[in-house]
């Protein structure tokens, strides 16, 4: 597997855990965290590997 698509699959699924987290954890106390928060820090980080991935993709990098 090459590295774009790599970084665009962790990205995508990293995205898509951190939506799940944020849209139906509401309700879930933790202590220490908010899951809703760590999930919109998830969708961050996977917004971001995505977007190095389609970078990797653009450049042709292996």
């Amino acid at each position: 597997m090459s590295k774009a698509k790599q970084y665009a699959t962790e990205g995508v699924v990293t995205f898509l855990i951190g939506l799940v987290l944020w849209r139906f954890t509401g309700d879930v106390d933790v202590p220490l965290v908010t899951l809703t928060k760590v999930g919109v820090v998830m969708m961050v980080v996977g917004g971001v590997l995505s977007a190095n991935g389609l970078r990797h993709a653009a450049r042709g990098g292996t």
